[in-house]
């Protein structure tokens, strides 16, 4: 994991989404296990606590599973659950605006193969 931190949130919330993004990339599968705290603390240098939490967010959100003795291991069906958030977070709060900014520019026709995107352009004057 990158150790580059952004002051618009708390570390472990950045920890958290580093590795919700991995899920969604594929990165982590089903059954994988996740790096241990140590070894994300180390590498990220911060305190093993702050990893901890991180990692407790996620198994309060059932994506991942304590395994006592071995691990944080991600959860059966935990990419489908993100995905349907993330999807459902996407089309709540961004898709609106990005929706407004197409129509305000006149791009929806282009973007999705209306009758603009498909007429030929022709030189002006002629035709």
């Amino acid at each position: 994991m990158d150790p580059e931190w952004n002051d618009s949130q708390p570390i472990y919330r950045q920890i958290r989404d580093r590795v919700v993004a991995m899920i969604l990339d594929d990165v982590l599968k089903e059954g994988d296990p996740l790096p241990s705290v140590r070894n994300v603390a180390t590498e990220s240098r911060v305190n093993p606590l702050t990893v901890l939490k991180a990692y407790q967010q996620l198994v309060d959100e059932d994506l991942v599973e304590k395994r006592r003795g071995l691990g944080m291991f991600v959860r059966p069906g935990a990419r489908d659950l993100l995905l349907q958030a993330e999807r459902k977070k996407f089309l709540a709060d961004q898709w609106p605006e990005i929706h407004a900014t197409i129509q305000r520019l006149g791009l929806a026709e282009d973007l999705l193969g209306g009758p603009k995107a498909r007429r030929p352009a022709t030189p002006r004057g002629k035709g």
